[in-house]
């Protein structure tokens, strides 16, 4: 009599990699259970509610996975060793390269995991918008320290730029789905921080000699 060969062990790595892959290309909603089984290597119905609990316990899982991951791009904001301009700089340019990449699906999965959901799965989409929240909060940090350290001036440009910088961030996920290079977001992100630049306080010394 033929021997059955051993049960290829679960591995729980790899399974929140494909599911990460999964939800990130093609979001919460639309992706289904089926799918999720079949992407993590075919495992049943039994095995995946046993290892996850359900299809939202395992995106909560696979958002954890991703921020601790490629949403490490987001770590200078919070590195208060760094001056708030190189912070802003390191996270946005960062955050293009990644979001372009093609090692891995376009766009962030925080801004676009979840954008479109029914009412029964609006507290997947409340995940994301409080780590998008979060996001908000640690570029106006940044802005705020640059003011109170008198990099930046205090004014009414100053007061919208956490603004006009977190609508650019979330923005890219767009450009980038569509095809964008990170070279051009790259480009952009140039361009954007010269509002930056011309709203910094200027040394008492070039102050005198655009006087002269």
């Amino acid at each position: 009599m033929a021997r059955t060969g051993r049960p290829r062990e679960f591995d729980r790595d790899r399974a929140i990699d494909a599911a990460t892959a999964l939800f990130w290309s093609q979001g919460y909603e639309p992706t289904s259970l089926t799918q999720l089984r079949s992407c993590m290597g075919n495992i049943s119905p039994a095995s995946f509610y046993a290892a996850f609990g359900s299809k939202e316990a395992l995106f909560r899982e696979v958002v954890q996975h991703y921020l601790a991951t490629y949403g490490q791009v987001m770590a200078p904001l919070w590195d208060e060793s760094l001056a708030p301009r190189d912070a802003i700089e390191r996270t946005l340019r960062g955050s293009a390269r990644m979001q372009a990449a093609r090692t891995h699906p376009a766009g962030c999965l925080v801004v676009s995991g979840a954008s479109n959901c029914s009412p029964e799965n609006e507290p997947v989409q409340a995940l994301l918008a409080e780590e998008r929240k979060r996001t908000r909060a640690g570029i106006r940090a940044c802005v705020k320290r640059a003011i109170a350290s008198g990099e930046l001036q205090d004014s009414t440009v100053t007061k919208v730029l956490p603004d006009i910088l977190a609508t650019f961030f979330h923005g890219m996920t767009c450009e980038a789905r569509d095809g964008m290079t990170s070279k051009n977001l790259d480009a952009a992100v140039t361009s954007l921080l010269t509002l930056w630049d011309i709203n910094a306080v200027k040394p008492e010394t070039e102050k005198r000699s655009k006087k002269r």
